[in-house]
């Protein structure tokens, strides 16, 4: 009971937060006035800080993530994504994930990790410091350059026209702040969080796995733009404990304490505007994988799963398509939708991570079963019977040739990740050019042969803040982008 409060308390206010990705809206307290934050406990500032962060990622940024990693597309009868499915985007759009996470999130942790003068406070830092290199890895793998060194100051101190960093400098200070909060986390200590923990309920070894996942993340999104640095930062985590179930928050049903997309579909009167894109559908369909039926809605003609062609949604199909299912939250006319879980690493994505690094031979491990147990954790936490899919797949994995299993690999993440981390998802295929399969949309604006490879900084940036560096299209890529 006290966890499903908290819920309430934290992601509950914040859901309402989401009536539209542009929608009016009113912080928490804590959040409108920059001193009032610095007098709270952590205990009320970690599930916030948490929730801000599931908000982001699981509304605004799933939203962006499913459209150009191409698990949705616009639907034919309605409009509200169309402008993302045209690349044709409005910098406004991504005021409210920004401040979510630099004013709701990044801000709060820094309270928390300032206040660190005792055992259990500690604690609480050690999480803060994880959860800051997190999301300013969120913000910087989605816009490029950013605020990092003048975003937040000791006191909670609004800074109101911070300077930008280079992306490279923010990577190297995410690894500095991860191992600042591995530093503090003490998994055997009884000083600790509990249910104000929405994410793993005061667990410290779970935080200690989560930290080393993370890392290896960030380092493997490295490897092209600096891989001897990256092999070695790999190679340093070898022995290392590595997340085995999924860092997610998971939602009630009641009011305002939903999974932040469908809070969002309620909101717009349950309006169903994203579909399922075929670029997904079919790959799966032609591989007979089960879970498709899991992420989407069978149709009521066929009884099976299909999609429309990427952007398709000026023409008018003769045959019924799939929405999104209720085990991602983007099903608007099901209330069991409220209940998908965000995700900010996965049980499946920690063991595809393991498997590309000893693909690469950076750390020791057989590749081919790091992979099985990636495909298997993502059938398992959906609870789908796999058949004899997962074998199937093992057996093609390629016996040689490190790029063909990097191939296999990312491919196969990318069908862990539909509909459930749908940025990442977008972020690795950015990074690897996998899978191989995603088309340019059919409504894209975007000059003859590119792809969306980033966001928009935000409008109130450029209006508001006379150290902005300058904008960037949607086309131009990010820093680590080598492919």
């Amino acid at each position: 009971m006290m966890k499903k409060n908290i819920v309430k308390v934290a992601a509950g206010m914040l859901a309402a937060l989401s009536l539209t990705i542009t929608g009016c809206s009113k912080f928490l307290d804590i959040n409108e006035n920059p001193t009032k934050a610095v007098d709270v406990d952590p205990s009320y500032l970690l599930p916030s800080s948490q929730a801000n962060i599931g908000m982001a990622i699981g509304n605004h940024f799933q939203v962006y993530g499913g459209i150009y990693s191409q698990y949705w597309t616009q639907d034919i009868s309605s409009s509200q994504y169309r402008n993302i499915e045209q690349v044709n985007l409005d910098p406004a759009s991504f005021d409210r994930p920004w401040q979510f996470l630099y004013a709701g999130a990044l801000q709060d942790l820094q309270v928390i990790v300032d206040k660190a003068n005792t055992k259990r406070l500690e604690q609480y830092a050690g999480i803060s410091e994880l959860l800051k290199a997190y999301s300013y890895q969120v913000l910087t793998d989605a816009f490029g350059d950013i605020p990092l060194r003048d975003a937040i100051k000791a006191g909670s101190q609004d800074i109101l026209a911070p300077s930008y960093d280079a992306q490279e400098m923010v990577y190297d200070s995410i690894f500095a702040m991860i191992d600042r909060g591995l530093a503090l986390i003490d998994p055997a200590s009884t000083a600790k969080p509990a249910k104000d923990d929405l994410i793993f309920g005061g667990n410290m070894g779970n935080w200690e796995a989560f930290g080393n996942t993370l890392k290896l993340r960030a380092y493997l999104r490295l490897l092209k733009v600096d891989s001897a640095f990256a092999a070695q930062g790999i190679a340093s985590l070898a022995g290392r404990t590595f997340l085995t179930s999924d860092a997610k928050i998971t939602y009630v049903s009641t009011g305002g304490s939903q999974n932040p997309l469908f809070a969002e579909i309620l909101g717009l009167g349950r309006t169903q505007n994203l579909i399922a894109s075929s670029t997904t559908v079919d790959q799966m369909n032609a591989l007979n994988d089960p879970r498709v039926f899991t992420f989407y809605r069978t149709t009521p003609d066929t009884f099976g799963i299909a999609g429309i062609p990427q952007g398709s949604y000026r023409t008018q199909w003769d045959y019924n398509f799939s929405a999104p299912n209720t085990a991602v939250g983007a099903y608007g006319q099901n209330d069991s939708s409220a209940l998908a879980p965000v995700k900010f690493i996965s049980a499946a994505e920690s063991y595809f991570l393991q498997a590309e690094a000893a693909a690469h031979g950076y750390i020791p491990g057989d590749a081919k079963a790091l992979y099985q147990q990636g495909i298997t954790a993502s059938f398992t936490a959906y609870n789908v019977a796999p058949g004899n899919y997962i074998t199937n797949a093992v057996a093609a994995f390629p016996a040689t040739g490190t790029e063909a299993q990097v191939k296999a690999i990312i491919t196969q993440k990318y069908f862990a990740m539909c509909g459930n981390q749908n940025f990442e998802a977008w972020t690795e295929w950015r990074r690897t050019g996998y899978p191989s399969f995603l088309v340019r949309s059919q409504a894209s604006v975007l000059p003859a042969g590119q792809m969306p490879q980033r966001l928009l900084y935000p409008n109130a940036e450029i209006t508001r803040n006379p150290k902005f560096p300058g904008a960037k299209l949607a086309y131009d890529k990010v820093w680590w982008d080598a492919n």
